[in-house]
């Protein structure tokens, strides 16, 4: 796994030389664009607008607009000229629960991995954060910003979520209506949440859609006609309490069914 940054984490004055690298993956299907006569690829040309030739990428400089078309180019060998070992650390600011930091701060997330010598005080700031139950806010330079970021301990290693500011933050435009609710219908969707509890296991979840993108795919490959599934009866239902009633007893029996395939799996593999 490629490392996509190397640094520190500073910790008052332990200093812990790390690795990160990317956490996530994209594993979406992706098309590309064709022409729709006969079916060639669409090619993007980067073009000068002065002059109208097409400019290859190691002809491109980076450039700001200081006035109308007026620029001043900045490197990357200049940009890292002006960053300080302060700005290739991971200064931690302040310790905090995870549940102060709303989901919509979250950004991009990545794995820490201790670089040779760092593995005993990572370990140990590991350790300490589990027992005290608490995640670090900290700040670095990725590129060429400063990013807010937050290291959360796991029982497996260290995860490290860049977080958004408080400005890139939008707040909701749409004003509604919070109707009141009564204190049955509160008890009711309380025993509905209660009755699909479940632990996080994330491997059961996949997506679905995409399974079916591969199918259509590969049936237009075999060259068959694309046939519309029937779609499920939803069984809607109006009236809310009626709704949450409906709710529980399907999530009761989904239970119940669960409860007797564990309790079989056993004699099953006592069996074989």
């Amino acid at each position: 796994m490629a490392i996509i940054q190397k640094g520190a984490i500073s910790f008052g004055l332990v200093y812990i030389p790390v690795n990160l690298y990317t956490a996530t993956q994209d594993s979406d299907i992706s098309f590309n664009q064709l022409h729709k006569t006969d079916k060639s690829r669409i090619r993007y040309k980067k073009v000068c607008a002065h002059c109208g030739k097409e400019v290859e990428a190691k002809d491109i400089v980076r450039g700001f607009q200081y006035a109308k078309d007026q620029y001043v180019v900045i490197t990357d060998e200049e940009i890292e000229k002006i960053k300080t070992e302060k700005d290739r650390t991971i200064t931690i600011l302040n310790f905090t629960s995870l549940d102060e930091i709303s989901p919509v701060y979250y950004d991009k997330a990545y794995h820490v991995a201790p670089q040779k010598g760092g593995g005993k005080a990572l370990e140990l700031l590991r350790q300490a954060m589990i027992k005290t139950n608490r995640a670090a806010l900290g700040r670095t330079v990725f590129g060429n910003s400063e990013k807010l970021l937050v290291i959360i301990p796991r029982e497996d290693g260290m995860l490290i979520q860049t977080l958004l500011y408080q400005d890139e933050i939008k707040e909701i435009s749409v004003e509604y209506e919070k109707p009141k609710v009564s204190e049955a219908e509160l008890n009711m969707a309380e025993k509905l949440i209660s009755g699909m509890e479940e632990p996080f296991e994330p491997e059961k979840y996949k997506d679905e859609f995409q399974e079916k993108l591969k199918a259509l795919i590969d049936d237009k490959i075999a060259g068959k006609t694309v046939e519309k599934p029937k779609e499920e009866k939803s069984g809607k239902i109006i009236d809310l309490m009626e709704a949450l009633k409906e709710s529980i007893k399907k999530a009761d029996g989904k239970k119940s069914a669960a409860k007797k395939v564990a309790a079989r799996a056993p004699k099953a593999r006592k069996q074989a």
